[in-house]
């Protein structure tokens, strides 16, 4: 017994007190992913169709370099990055295949074709997910966007490997969790999946814009329902760690706060903000958050509290947990106005509909919604209220739009360093250095992911690509698109591996959780040679990813 608390206690001392390293040295590691993106795009648009959808490929590509960026190669991460685009590279010297030139009336017959099939939005959820939608969008329904679906499902492989490989040595200290202050690559996990469930909780305000002058209490009630496996998870782990006296770390969260609560409670403190979306910009309301909860920390004594004050009562033992919800929200919040921007065809799609709200109370211009459903560009009758979102996506205007978000909070982050404002980032507290930097972090590989796609694959039917006046002697290979990089209907995707990890992201996500759990009290991890450590890390991430490829055609919860 005495044994076991010993080790109980080295296991704390290990993952405690860290101080990070710096944001461009996470940024660098980061970029591994997407380095395997680029390579296994190259290989797809490249090798023979019968090569380049399958596990055996998918795999190798895009899970073992996030492995190498976070073990071997993480103190010296430009050499892997060197290692990935070198093949890639050479790659790209050979001919995309290529089939001449589609006439229009194919393109348009294919696009008509797609356009019978019906709808299947609606699979996200709030910690896992896959937009996983036709190519053909009836009325209040979402164009897929398969550079959402690499970034979510990539930000669920690197977090999976993340939470078993810190507690092995071969995972560098300055990559872990940071005690107080600093930046690291697991502080950009966890903040990273707020921001991502942002993202997805923008779905039922694009498909109803009017959805935000429902009254609040039911959708406070629908919201608890919908986030309630998340809070019994949340109960569950507390409970299993408590019995178990797996080694934790109070400074974390809490005595008995977790990661599952705060991803339980924030989607429902956000609709208490609905009213509010109405009239101000989502972006603008959630710096304004920010902005306030910061100057709580700084002048208000809430920075002190959470350092400080002893942990005798509930709310005292939990305050990280409690106290960060704040900054987590207005994280949310910003996630929250990126899916307004990039999941609808048009960037600018929410904007006006978040105006004619205000003007008319409807959330549709009033040609749109008044049209009726003979006018649709099918014969299925409506399934749900709201404006139309058109068929064509506008990926280049969308990363136009990402860009200066982009430039937009790496300037602001650069100013907080600059003036010192916060005495530093946090993710202990969520301040409004960090809230910045992690939506800098996202906004900026998501642009990543979507100029890949624009590299890659365009779609002969996107509305900036292709058009019947144009003079482009060759076309992107319409085999190619129905089959390699679409799900059969002409509708762009991710590799089929990262689809099929986000189409189930929360088992997965568990699964992961429990599988760390199973080897932390099966094995002395911090004993651990770096040898075995890999080996151990690497059967475990491709373990878990075969598990969510024979899942692949089914939505399991």
């Amino acid at each position: 017994m005495d044994g076991s608390l010993d080790y109980k206690t080295s296991k704390e001392a290990f993952v405690s007190g860290t101080t990070g390293s710096s944001v461009g040295h996470v940024n660098m590691v980061s970029l591994a992913a997407l380095a395997s993106i680029a390579l296994h795009s190259a290989l797809r648009t490249r090798l023979p169709l019968q090569k380049t959808t399958n596990f055996y490929m998918d795999a190798p590509v895009l899970v073992i370099p996030l492995l190498l960026s976070v073990t071997i190669f993480a103190l010296s991460p430009g050499y892997l990055l060197l290692l990935i685009l070198l093949p890639t590279s050479v790659l790209l010297l050979v001919p995309p295949r290529e089939a001449g030139t589609p006439l229009p009336s194919t393109l348009a017959a294919g696009s008509r074709h797609g356009s019978r099939r019906p709808s299947l939005v609606g699979s996200n959820d709030a910690a896992g997910g896959a937009m996983h939608e036709p190519h053909v969008q009836l009325d209040s329904t979402i164009p897929p966007l398969a550079a959402l679906t690499t970034y979510r499902a990539h930000m669920l492989l690197l977090t999976a490997i993340c939470i078993l490989a810190v507690d092995f040595p071969v995972f560098p200290r300055i990559l872990a969790k940071c005690e107080t202050f600093g930046a690291s690559l697991m502080d950009v996990g966890v903040g990273s999946f707020i921001f991502s469930q942002g993202i997805v909780s923008a779905i039922p305000l694009i498909k109803n814009p009017a959805h935000l002058k429902a009254p609040v209490l039911p959708k406070v009630a629908a919201a608890m329902r919908k986030c309630f496996p998340l809070l019994l998870l949340g109960l569950f782990r507390t409970l299993s760690v408590k019995g178990t006296q797996y080694p934790e770390h109070e400074t974390e969260y809490g005595r008995h706060w977790n990661f599952f609560l705060t991803l339980g409670f924030v989607p429902v403190l956000q609709i208490l903000l609905h009213p509010f979306m109405t009239y101000l910009p989502i972006s603008a309301l959630g710096i304004m958050l920010a902005v306030a909860y910061q100057t709580a920390l700084s002048s208000g004594g809430l920075m002190s509290y959470v350092l400080h004050a002893p942990r005798d009562s509930l709310v005292n033992a939990n305050k990280e947990g409690i106290v960060s919800l704040i900054g987590y929200l207005a994280l949310h919040l910003l996630g929250l106005s990126t899916g307004t921007v990039i999941l609808p065809s048009s960037p600018s799609f929410f904007r006006r509909m978040q105006h004619e709200l205000r003007q008319n109370g409807t959330g549709a211009p009033r040609d749109i919604a008044h049209r009726s459903d003979s006018e649709s560009d099918d014969d299925t009758p409506r399934t749900a209220p709201g404006p139309r979102i058109p068929n064509r996506r506008e990926n280049d205007k969308t990363a136009t739009e990402l860009c200066s978000y982009a430039v937009l909070w790496w300037t602001t982050l650069g100013v907080l360093s600059w003036m010192d404002i916060g005495g530093g980032m946090s993710r202990r507290v969520v301040n409004l250095r960090y809230t910045i930097w992690i939506a800098a972090y996202n906004t900026t590989f998501l642009l990543g992911y979507l100029l890949l796609d624009l590299v890659f694959f365009p779609s002969p039917l996107s509305r900036s690509v292709y058009s019947p006046t144009s003079k482009l002697k060759v076309q992107p290979d319409t085999v190619l698109m129905n089959h390699d990089r679409t799900d059969g209907r002409g509708t762009p995707s991710a590799p089929a591996l990262l689809e099929a990890v986000n189409r189930n992201g929360l088992l997965f996500f568990l699964l992961a959780n429990v599988i760390t759990g199973l080897v932390n009290l099966t094995i002395p991890t911090i004993y651990t040679s770096d040898w075995w450590a890999v080996v151990i890390l690497s059967v475990y991430s491709i373990s878990v990813c075969a598990v969510a490829w024979a899942a692949k055609d089914r939505k399991l919860w």
